[in-house]
């Protein structure tokens, strides 16, 4: 018997959204397990039915859909995210690949374009859309990791690095100011400057890079 994927499709039109269903509930090793067209749906079937994979469209995540793809990465870090969408500016892809996703694919892609993504990105690979530009994936992709993540990190202080373990593992300002023997306000500061280096603006973010770069385990 074949083992088959979970995969959970968030999308904002019904249209396309039914035909995601239809079209991978055909494949023999994939099983459409849940569908949402909004962030909050998506984390709460999430936490619902767990599924390997979350296809979501950053259009229907209604204000910022990279929140939504840091917050599934902080939930159920073995759950992947592949993004479809409309939305191919460089800004645009590197605020998803920074938030957590696994893949980047264009809705203009073909069904099979499409297939190729999932499996891919299931079985632990990193994959855009070769519709993107080359430039785009030059920028972002080196040895399947994106471009830069590294050179960020190194651009922090000792201090930084720190305060961003700490945060990431789930501690306030005050604790962190109190284990590290600095004001909270000093704390503050640090953790503004961190963000600004980093260009990442909420704690899930910050998590989930700290998660990527071996800072903190999931475990």
């Amino acid at each position: 018997m074949i083992t088959k994927s979970r995969l959970l499709i968030t999308e904002g039109q019904t249209i396309l959204r039914v035909g995601l269903r239809v079209m991978l509930g055909r494949e023999p090793d994939l099983e459409v397990v849940g569908e949402a067209d909004n962030g909050h749906d998506t984390l709460q079937l999430v936490d619902a039915v767990s599924p390997d994979l979350v296809m979501m469209d950053l259009g229907a995540q209604g204000a910022d859909g990279t929140d939504t793809i840091a917050e599934i990465r902080r939930r159920h870090p073995h759950t992947r995210v592949l993004v479809l969408t409309q939305q191919k500016t460089e800004q645009s892809i590197r605020r998803a690949l920074r938030a957590g996703a696994h893949g980047y694919v264009l809705k203009d892609a073909s069904n099979a374009e499409l297939i190729t993504a999932v499996r891919s990105v299931l079985a632990g690979k990193l994959y855009l859309s070769p519709s993107i530009s080359d430039k785009v994936i030059n920028v972002f992709l080196v040895g399947g990791r994106i471009a830069g993540a590294q050179s960020d990190l190194e651009a922090l202080t000792k201090r930084e690095r720190e305060i961003l373990k700490m945060v990431a593992e789930g501690r306030t300002s005050r604790h962190i100011a109190a284990h590290l023997n600095l004001s909270v306000k000093t704390v503050e500061k640090h953790r503004s400057n961190m963000m600004r280096k980093l260009d990442l603006h909420n704690v899930s973010a910050l998590t989930t890079f700290a998660i990527g770069q071996g800072l903190v385990t999931t475990g």
